[in-house]
């Protein structure tokens, strides 16, 4: 069986950044899924259940009430633990989304209040949730993402 790309990465060189994680086309129709890439896999804790699940409600809520609100197919975490995928129509690179990223962590950053989406009506686990800690892991990758790291490690 044909190893998936994402495990063709090195993960133990794997800084956090942003990155095209793969490119998919069918017909005239391509698909682009950047790799947010949060914290240095191996070297690092894994992030927190419940930031993680926050920052997937916030990052979605602004991501679909974006000016770029009609290319957004997908935002959400990573099995890992490290980072999140964001999909989007067109073939895009890191530099093009970078701004709309930059804008969804500051979002989050500034976010106060209930967390949409979490109530039981909306969300089946809707109780696991952490602002503070997400907003932690939010200004630490800010800081990574100002180096703007978006190629992989060769």
């Amino acid at each position: 069986m044909k190893k998936i790309e994402s495990f063709c990465i090195d993960h133990t060189r794997l800084l956090p950044g942003l990155y095209v994680s793969r490119r998919d086309k069918k017909l005239l129709t391509v698909v682009t899924t950047f790799d947010l890439r949060m914290t240095s896999p191996g070297r690092e804790p894994v992030m927190d259940m419940p930031a993680v699940h926050t920052i997937e409600h916030l990052g979605a809520t602004f991501l679909r009430n974006s000016r770029r609100q009609d290319d957004v197919v997908y935002f959400g975490p990573m099995g890992c633990r490290t980072g999140f995928y964001l999909v989007m129509f067109g073939n895009l690179t890191p530099s093009e989304v970078y701004g709309l990223v930059r804008e969804m962590c500051d979002f989050i950053l500034d976010f106060e209040g209930e967390i949409p989406g979490a109530t039981p009506a909306e969300c089946g686990n809707y109780l696991e949730q952490n602002l503070p800690m997400a907003k932690y892991y939010i200004a630490n990758y800010l800081t990574e993402l100002s180096e703007k790291r978006f190629a992989y490690p060769e």
